[in-house]
């Protein structure tokens, strides 16, 4: 008899978000007012309050709004970098993005997962990097475990579960490599 799927026994207690409950509601409060809600669109607020929460922000950082952030202590953010409207940071494990990086309009970065191939559903994480001047288009998806190394482009609307090498374009779903990036100065 083949086995199935049992959501029953599924038990993610190994995992730890690194801090408290009253941290965890502070951010999730924070988050859905300030970063998730068009209510405060002040960078300079946002980078303090993400900052006050541990997160490694740089300096000249955009972040628009309806930006949703799992949690800010897993998180770098480079100099100059971009993070665009709703924009999806689901950093259960660590999420760096490095300088000039681009994270356009409706992207998610996904550092979590499900093993489909046990009965038991088990949650799988692994970081995600953006090297400096990566691009991740619009309503693209970046998988867990994932590098984007410097200057790749993962265009609008691509799902991306493996490293882009450097100055590669890539597109579609699964991403797969259009051309190289030549960067005009």
């Amino acid at each position: 008899m083949a086995a199935k799927v049992d959501l029953k026994r599924f038990n993610n207690s190994w995992y730890k978000p690194g801090k408290g409950r009253i941290i965890l509601l502070l951010w999730y409060i924070i988050n859905a007012l300030v970063f998730n809600s068009y209510l405060l669109p002040f960078n300079k607020v946002k980078v303090y309050l993400l900052r006050l929460f541990g997160a490694r922000v740089g300096k000249g950082v955009v972040i628009k709004p309806k930006v949703n952030i799992k949690y800010p202590w897993k998180l770098t953010i480079g100099d100059f970098s971009w993070i665009g409207e709703e924009v999806w940071i689901d950093n259960l494990a660590e999420v760096k993005i490095a300088d000039n990086c681009c994270v356009s309009q409706g992207a998610m970065l996904l550092t979590g997962n499900h093993d489909y191939k046990k009965a038991t559903f088990d949650l799988m994480v692994g970081e995600i990097m953006l090297q400096s001047g990566a691009w991740v288009g619009a309503k693209s998806v970046v998988c867990p475990g994932v590098t984007l190394h410097k200057n790749a482009v993962l265009a609008v609307g691509s799902v991306c579960s493996e490293d882009l090498p450097k100055n590669a374009i890539y597109r579609g779903n699964p991403a797969v490599f259009v051309k190289e990036r030549h960067i005009k100065q």
